[in-house]
Order: C-alpha cells, then sequence, then structure tokens
C-alpha cells in the first residue's frame, strides 16, 4: 500500500468505519509483533493489540495526514498501551473479536491472522538469547526500553523514532548511544556462556542480523 492509497482510505475511513479493515491488515502484522516482543507473552499481546487498533479507530477523527504513514500513529499508540501495561500489570481489555464486532471491520481470511500468532510465537520460542536479551532491556528505564525496542526489535532509523515517539532526533540519538551502553554493561554482569551470545547488540533481533542504517 502506498502513501496515496493509505491516505484514501483514511479518509474513507473517517467517514466509514468498516474501510479501517484495510488498515488493520495491512499492519496487523507488524504491531502485533512489536508488542510480542517487548512483553514476552502471546496472550498479553493479543490484548494489546486489539486495544492499540480499537483505540485507532476510535481516534481516528483526530489523526492528520503529514504524508507520513499512519505506521507511526500506530506504533506510538502500541507503545504507550505498552507502558500502561508494565506500569499496571493489570488493565481491562478489549477482545479481538470485541473490536472487530464494534467497528464492523470484516477480515478476508481470519486463518492467516491465527497463523501468523503462532509463527510469531515459535520464533519468541526460539530465539532464547534475544528473550535474555528482551528481560534486560524490560530492566531499563522506560525511556531507553522504547528506543531500543523500535531500534533493535523493529529496525526503526532515529527519523522513524523520533515521529512514533514525539522527540527530537538529537534526543533519541543520546537515549540510544546511552540506552546501548547501559545494555551492553548489564549484558556483561550475564554468566560468561550467556553474555557471549547476546553480548553484541546487533543480534539482538533474531529477524535482523544486522544492525540498521540511521
Amino acid at each position: 500500500m502506498d502513501k496515496h492509497q493509505e491516505k484514501e482510505i483514511i479518509k474513507q475511513a473517517q467517514k466509514d468505519p468498516e474501510a479501517f479493515g484495510a488498515i488493520f491488515e495491512e499492519y496487523y502484522g507488524s504491531i502485533f509483533g512489536y508488542i510480542l516482543k517487548r512483553t514476552g507473552n502471546v496472550h498479553v499481546a493479543q490484548d494489546i493489540v486489539s486495544e492499540t487498533f480499537f483505540k485507532a479507530l476510535d481516534r481516528l477523527w483526530q489523526f492528520k495526514w503529514r504524508n507520513i504513514s499512519i505506521s507511526s500513529w500506530l506504533y506510538r499508540i502500541a507503545t504507550n498501551e505498552i507502558n500502561q501495561y508494565f506500569r499496571k500489570q493489570k488493565k481491562h481489555t478489549y477482545s479481538l473479536e470485541a473490536m472487530l464486532k464494534t467497528s464492523g471491520i470484516e477480515i478476508s481470511d481470519e486463518r492467516d491472522m491465527l497463523e501468523e500468532i503462532m509463527e510469531q510465537e515459535a520464533e519468541l520460542e526460539r530465539a532464547v538469547a534475544w528473550k535474555q536479551a528482551r528481560q534486560r532491556i524490560h530492566e531499563l528505564p522506560e525511556k531507553y526500553q522504547e528506543v531500543l525496542s523500535l531500534r533493535f526489535f523493529e529496525d526503526k532509523k532515529v527519523t522513524e523514532i523520533a515521529e512514533i515517539l514525539n522527540r527530537k532526533e538529537g534526543t533519541v540519538k543520546a537515549q540510544l548511544s546511552r540506552g546501548t551502553a547501559m545494555l551492553r554493561e548489564s549484558l556483561h554482569e550475564m554468566q560468561p556462556t550467556d553474555a557471549e551470545r547476546v553480548i553484541d547488540t546487533d543480534a539482538i533481533s533474531p529477524a535482523s542480523p544486522h544492525k540498521p542504517n540511521v
């Protein structure tokens, strides 16, 4: 989906919620994967991704097109929901079924969504070293969790992270530098055999073995 198509779909969806289904299907996988990598729990990720899209649809009238993909806005909502989850550890959640029923969105093939969830869960279970790194990231202050997760788990560039988190690029660069240093220090405290597997932050994301370019 190119930006012109996305812009037109957003205009339609602001008048007719059913049109939001195209946005939902386009970005469900990436947003779900991001949430899963941050939380490490499939059921929690399912709840949070449902809330993310429910709130996105509910607030779509507030979205203003600035020639930037709506995905940045969705990542921002998801990040806020993840942070709230970690702060509260317990909250009322919208089920995916309730979100779809309320919005009137119809999914072309629900099996594709279920298969994607199972694939994400299998990837999470396979990546032992990544799980260890994720736990160490979770121990850092929230602002560093956000930038490191978007950088290493989602391969986002500094400009994209700044857009998602509504921060200046200089701030993001500084937080990435400081957060990476803190993460390396934390990983060095692990047992040598474990540290050797995850000390290189280039390998934090199992799907992206190389550090993305800025």
